[in-house]
């Protein structure tokens, strides 16, 4: 069943101590877009989140947000500079030799002269990192995916109903059409005749010509192809495929049926018909735009 561009998920998980959020939201746009925010350190990600992210969406304004948070992390290294260490141990031994004097040293006050000791950040493995991002990304799509999916039912059911309306009225355009022909038919007769009548005219050519006239309002061939099309957008709507563009196509082709059977229709019962008929083929419209 279709699916909605519009949609949030969002998944949680640990990676070596950093907890790691991912948020994918979308709304509606004609092409895929996405984009992704993620911390500076971490942008040699970003390439492998967008391709993920392109195999499950094909449309849609896509942000997916990638949080990382090390407050937990133990990734603080404190080393002993052993050669700077060795170095102050022994000019205090000179020192105390030189002077008699006990080298009175303990480990804290070692450690509080310069570069004894290091402190360093413990490096991340961006390979370890790539590939539970990906995994916490692949949660979070289908928690997006599924949300996607119960909007998408919801526009299925609507669309369906309003192309159960559209046929309907198309069906009252189809049992109005042919009375609407006879009425234009007597009428233009009618006016040939009042125009013709101080002339000499063959009345079987005026009934012929008034007939070809008449015919051009009749709007069979149109009703005909609404329910092509009213049958192929209910095949669409019931894909698991994304059809949005041509659910976009096709309703255009609606529209096109629609204002022939404006332009043929000349009478006040058709032209009403019409009106309702391209309100609802709007609304269907409408909806359509949310599909992806």
């Amino acid at each position: 069943m279709i699916k909605s561009m519009t949609g949030y998920g969002s998944a949680k998980g640990i990676s070596d101590k950093l907890g790691i959020t991912v948020e994918v939201r979308s709304v509606n746009n004609r092409f895929l877009d996405c984009s992704v925010r993620i911390p500076r350190v971490y942008t040699c990600l970003e390439d492998a989140v967008k391709a993920r992210v392109q195999k499950s969406i094909s449309r849609g304004k896509v942000d997916v947000t990638v949080t990382v948070d090390a407050s937990a992390a133990d990734d603080t290294v404190i080393a002993v500079n052993a050669p700077v260490a060795d170095a102050y141990m022994a000019a205090l031994r000179e020192l105390a030799e030189r002077y008699g004097i006990e080298p009175d040293v303990t480990a804290v006050n070692l450690s509080r002269m310069q570069d004894v000791l290091t402190v360093t950040r413990r490096e991340t493995d961006m390979e370890r990192l790539g590939a539970d991002l990906q995994e916490i990304l692949g949660r979070a799509l289908e928690d997006f995916n599924a949300m996607r999916a119960r909007e998408g039912r919801r526009l299925h059911d609507d669309i369906a109903a309003r192309a159960d309306e559209t046929e309907r009225l198309v069906g009252l355009a189809e049992e109005r059409s042919p009375q609407t022909v006879r009425e234009y038919r007597e009428r233009l007769e009618a006016r040939l005749r009042e125009i013709l009548e101080d002339r000499s005219v063959d009345e079987t050519r005026l009934v012929t010509e008034a007939a070809i006239f008449a015919d051009k309002t009749a709007v069979a061939e149109e009703t005909v192809r609404l329910h092509s099309h009213i049958a192929q957008l209910r095949e669409l709507i019931e894909s698991d495929e994304p059809v949005g563009r041509k659910l976009d196509f096709l309703v255009q082709e609606f529209n096109r049926e629609a204002n022939t059977i404006g332009s043929k229709g000349n009478d006040l019962q058709m032209a009403r018909i019409v009106v309702d008929l391209k309100s609802e083929i709007e609304k269907i419209r409408e909806q359509i735009q949310n599909v992806e």
